[in-house]
């Protein structure tokens, strides 16, 4: 005969405190583990949104990023006069020669100077990310010393409001408006006129060159093409991948950091859930003789403990996923390790993230109250009526 859910209820609501507090070192953990992943999928969120699935980035080969990365104009021609390249009004295709530099700009609440990414986009570039729209101001004209700013660059940073100047590349240039680019890393970037700034910092290849494809199906074979064509030292992949990958080395350590931090917290409470749960052995050694006297199994017993376990853990886990969606409120920055260029996202959560730390707290649960609902079970009539 099972022991009724109601009798671990009404136990759990008579240990208000220690039920109080071992919820609360669960939720603490669960907060820490579900803010990780939240950390985690914000970032890939944030690249992810800059790419494009029909757009295509050709940087030069093994070069990793285009800051690093340098295609000549001949070989940019070569790739703009690809078939499988979209073309827009007036068949002209729709490409962007690009060019990307670093700055350094003072942050707005220290001063601190940090890497802001430049970009120089060619005439097609508005067409190729359609995420883009202004926020304020306008666009910058084509061969005018003016650029625009992301969102997050005219939020945190000083000297960056539209009708401001900004200095480099030897030349002063008028801010005319502000865009925002949908919580992509371009939010994090500087746009302007790719000539210009090619002229402004004496660079005479374009970083990448990024192209819509007409079809998205003729990746595979513009790619094995333009890879193995003598004239190019070049590597294609699709915008959004190259992104993601981006995203690689900052993620993997946010990644083992965070379950790092999970798992050494998760022991703790762990160890305060299972002392929580001996003690309630301990003080209920008399009503378990009676259960056992009144027929019931020991596994009901265990099933029982087993149940204010699990209990305390769903709870814990409420309120620590809880306080975590708070933190999408929350913007922050850092540094983008490929690029080395400061980037700003947000807390994500996903029902994937509320399944794993669902999963997470139950394991902590089971973990935590395993050992003392066996010994609960193993608890003689006799011995336990006795020793009451």
């Amino acid at each position: 005969m099972p022991v009724p859910l109601a009798y671990s209820l009404r136990n759990l609501r008579a240990r208000k405190l220690t039920t109080a507090l071992t919820a609360g070192g669960m939720a603490l953990v669960v907060f820490v583990f579900a803010a990780v992943l939240m950390l985690d999928a914000g970032l890939k969120s944030a690249l992810v949104k800059t790419g494009q699935p029909d757009n295509i980035l050709v940087t030069r080969r093994s070069a990793g990023t285009e800051i690093q990365s340098a295609v000549d104009r001949q070989q940019a021609a070569v790739i703009e006069s690809q078939p499988e390249v979209a073309l827009g009004p007036g068949g002209v295709p729709i490409v962007s020669k690009e060019v990307v530099v670093l700055i350094a700009l003072p942050k707005r609440d220290s001063g601190v100077p940090t890497n802001v990414t430049i970009r120089g986009v060619g005439p097609g570039g508005l067409a190729l990310r359609p995420q883009l729209a202004m926020a304020q101001g306008r666009m910058y004209r084509p061969g005018a010393s003016e650029v625009v700013v992301g969102r997050t660059i005219a939020e945190r940073f000083d000297g960056v409001g539209v009708g401001e100047r900004l200095r480099f590349g030897g030349r002063e240039w008028t801010i005319v408006g502000t865009f925002d680019a949908g919580g992509s890393a371009f939010d994090s970037e500087v746009w302007g006129d790719g000539e210009q700034l090619m002229q402004a910092f004496r660079r005479p290849v374009f970083s990448s060159v990024v192209a819509k494809l007409a079809d998205p199906g003729s990746f595979e074979a513009l790619k094995a093409r333009l890879e193995s064509d003598p004239r190019l030292t070049v590597e294609v992949k699709r915008e959004r991948a190259f992104y993601e990958d981006q995203s690689a080395a900052l993620s993997n350590f946010i990644s083992i950091l965070g379950v790092t931090l999970s798992v050494i917290f998760s022991i703790g409470a762990t160890i305060g859930a299972m002392i929580t749960m001996y003690a309630a052995v301990a003080n209920r050694t008399a009503e378990i003789g009676t259960l056992r006297a009144l027929g019931f199994r020991r596994a009901g017993i265990l099933g029982a403990f087993l149940a204010e376990a699990v209990l305390l853990a769903l709870v814990g886990w409420a309120a620590g996923l809880a306080a975590a969606s708070l933190m999408q409120l929350v913007q922050i920055s850092t540094l983008n390790w490929q690029t080395f260029a400061e980037l700003a996202f947000r807390f994500t959560m996903t029902p994937k993230i509320v399944a794993e730390s669902l999963l997470f707290a139950l394991a902590m649960g089971v973990a935590g109250g395993f050992l003392p609902a066996v010994r609960a079970a193993r608890l003689g009539i006799v011995d336990a009526l006795r020793a009451a």
